[in-house]
């Protein structure tokens, strides 16, 4: 099948950016989103003219790096899915599509799809580190995990920190990372030591980067490749909350 492809092309985070369509041919169903995009690059390197730059590794939905909008939504809208594992199979010949990067302050365009997200690398490390015993490795059952603590853990570290929450965003909030982070922690035996001066740490680092405030949208559970709940916002909430009027009451 053959597509329009109308990609936002930037050289670099000072230069002025626009749109340019290009025509894709040959495209078939098995090929993924991204291998869309190296038949078009391979056409535009015959031309030798510069290929779309977008960022990518895993190429399996798991380091979340490959994010950026397809016609407005991020990742493309397929739930569950990220822009690597978005088949080429839900599109039909004709189809006319609009790639753009996230759009939102705190993640600059580095050069065309590519974006810098290294505030959410500045989040993660605000965090600190969790006590743990050093010596010879302890016995599996030494810390005693409940059911529930475990899965909600597991569910929270489940987030690859790819943005599409911040890109959906209408404020541009980076609350359901932030919380996803916070929730994988703070829900285990090992992370309550630091529980509170993490959530404290980590919320301020938030509000530093340029994120916007969270309103209640739901546009990031939406759209998140992870299908994150949104309910872990309230969770971190909590936290804050307790974290910051036993912070006032030890003064």
């Amino acid at each position: 099948m053959d597509l329009t492809v109308k990609v936002w092309r930037q050289l670099n985070a000072k230069a002025t950016g626009a749109f340019v369509t290009y025509s894709v041919k040959g495209v078939t169903p098995d090929m993924s989103f991204l291998e869309m995009l190296d038949l078009l690059n391979e056409d535009l390197n015959a031309k030798n003219e510069p290929p779309v730059a977008f960022e990518h590794d895993c190429r399996e939905g798991i380091c979340g790096s490959c994010g950026f909008l397809v016609n407005g939504v991020a990742h493309g809208g397929r739930p569950g899915t990220t822009v690597c594992q978005l088949s080429m199979r839900f599109f039909k010949d004709g189809d006319s599509l609009t790639l753009e990067p996230w759009r939102a302050k705190a993640f600059p365009v580095l050069r065309d799809l590519v974006v810098d997200r290294s505030p959410f690398d500045r989040i993660i490390q605000a965090g600190g580190f969790i006590s743990a015993p050093t010596g010879g490795a302890p016995d599996a059952n030494a810390i005693l995990v409940p059911k529930d603590s475990a899965e909600t853990s597991f569910d929270a570290a489940a987030c690859i920190g790819c943005g599409a929450c911040v890109a959906a965003c209408p404020n541009a909030a980076a609350m359901l990372f932030t919380a996803a982070k916070l929730t994988h922690l703070n829900s285990l035996p090992q992370g309550q030591p630091q529980r509170e001066q993490r959530t404290l740490r980590m919320v301020a680092t938030m509000s530093s980067e340029l994120f916007g405030s969270c309103t209640n949208h739901g546009e990031c559970e939406a759209v998140c490749p992870k299908e994150i709940p949104i309910e872990f916002i309230g969770r971190m909430n909590r936290d804050l909350l307790h974290a910051t009027l036993h912070h006032r009451a030890t003064k």
